[in-house]
């Protein structure tokens, strides 16, 4: 299968002309038309066999996990993710695997209503990167940088779910709770109706992709803030308490992947975040209190908790 006919047999959609895409997939570049009054937002990841997905996990998660990372980082920010460009290598044009990836991928565009909107497939490790686009309200916009003192400091969902499902992987594990924690890793659900809803409510905000603790510690460094934090009240889902019961704290604090929404609110805002919150699918913990200094100070059962450093490092 050629380069023309894999793009138009899997990527072109007739059902994805919209009117905010003057030119999509078929020319040297797409023509957007964001609407008036926003600005525009862009979030670039990057998914490769070996370093961010094992060999062999269904193309269908392979698709959805390369969309779900960026949907994610549009979400941290408050944003409706509305475009997106896929450049896909691949060692060698399979069919069958390349529709396993579409389905997976626009799966889960769909639901979010974003559309591919052109890219590039190129023969290579199997690997893919993308690229979406979103719109918000500058002044809606939800940064790093806004923490401060007195701020409560929260999590949606259950962190550490993602890199217990990830070490399953290689397990032979067929019990529903190694089903549940497989599934967080292969198609993780990027939090994107909740980011958006705390725009004017949290006061900072980031995704959890590297691990919760590690993540956090660049929204207080970039705030200029510290953090008193109870490892007790970590939202740990009964899956991962039950098959990972000495490392579950660990799992959680140190395992990556899960694309959560850590976010600081005002203790003022505690009322708004009930309501919007009480229409979510995902629970959320305040799990801590940002304080003057700088650094994340963690206890467990009233003693502290060193946390080790153990995030992946690129280079």
């Amino acid at each position: 299968m050629d380069e023309r006919t894999l793009i138009t047999t899997f990527f072109a959609r007739p059902q994805d002309r919209r009117a905010d895409i003057i030119l999509g997939i078929g020319d040297d570049a797409a023509l957007l038309r964001p609407e008036p009054g926003f600005a525009l937002v862009v979030a670039t990841d990057s998914i490769a066999e070996g370093t961010h997905f094992p060999a062999g996990i269904p193309a269908a998660a392979v698709g959805h996990r390369s969309l779900a990372v960026n949907l994610s980082d549009v979400a941290a920010m408050s944003a409706e993710p509305r475009w997106f460009s896929l450049a896909l290598s691949l060692p060698g044009a399979d069919p069958a695997w390349v529709g396993g990836f579409a389905t997976g991928l626009f799966s889960l565009a769909d639901r979010h209503g974003v559309v591919l909107i052109g890219g590039d497939t190129v023969r290579g490790p199997l690997g893919a990167t993308v690229t979406v686009l979103g719109q918000v309200k500058p002044d809606r916009a939800v940064r790093r940088t806004g923490a401060r003192p007195g701020d409560g400091i929260w999590v949606t969902g259950n962190p550490g779910d993602a890199v217990a499902g990830r070490l399953l992987l290689a397990e032979a594990n067929e019990g529903p709770d190694a089903a549940a924690l497989r599934q967080r890793f292969l198609y993780p659900e990027p939090r994107v109706q909740e980011g958006r809803a705390l725009a004017g409510i949290a006061s900072a905000m980031l995704d959890v992709s590297d691990g919760l603790a590690d993540d956090l510690g660049k929204l207080l460094a970039a705030s200029g803030v510290g953090a008193e934090l109870d490892a007790e009240v970590l939202p740990l889902s009964a899956e991962l308490q039950r098959l990972q019961t000495a490392r579950a704290v660990a799992c959680a604090l140190t395992g990556g992947d899960d694309y959560e929404l850590c976010f600081t609110l005002r203790p003022a805002d505690a009322g708004r975040l009930r309501e919007v919150s009480a229409h979510w699918s995902v629970p959320v913990t305040r799990i801590g209190t940002v304080v003057p200094g700088s650094g994340a100070r963690w206890r467990l059962h009233g003693q502290p908790l060193a946390v080790s450093d153990s995030t992946y490092r690129h280079f």
